[in-house]
């Protein structure tokens, strides 16, 4: 493993075990296939604090720019979470 893929990983590590899965998953299953602004929209996402992942990821608010909305959504669609 890379120490990039080691420092992303590590950042997937939150408050929740909810949001540790839905992180470390998309991660493992897809980041490696993302195109490098989307790679950059996650990382900007993993900056982001837990509520607002929470929100986001678990309850289906919406982040509030557009990239971030796309990766939300891809994360979403990749565990066929659907917004309540």
């Amino acid at each position: 493993m890379r120490s990039d893929e080691r420092s992303l990983r590590w950042r997937c590590r939150r408050g929740t075990k909810e949001l540790d899965l839905l992180l470390e998953r998309f991660l493992t299953a897809h980041y490696a296939q993302l195109a490098a602004a989307e790679q950059a929209a996650f990382e900007r996402l993993l900056a982001q604090e837990d509520h607002a992942l929470q929100a986001w990821l678990i309850y289906g608010e919406s982040p509030p720019d557009a990239e971030l909305t796309r990766i939300v959504e891809r994360i979403r669609s990749s565990h066929l979470l659907s917004p309540r």
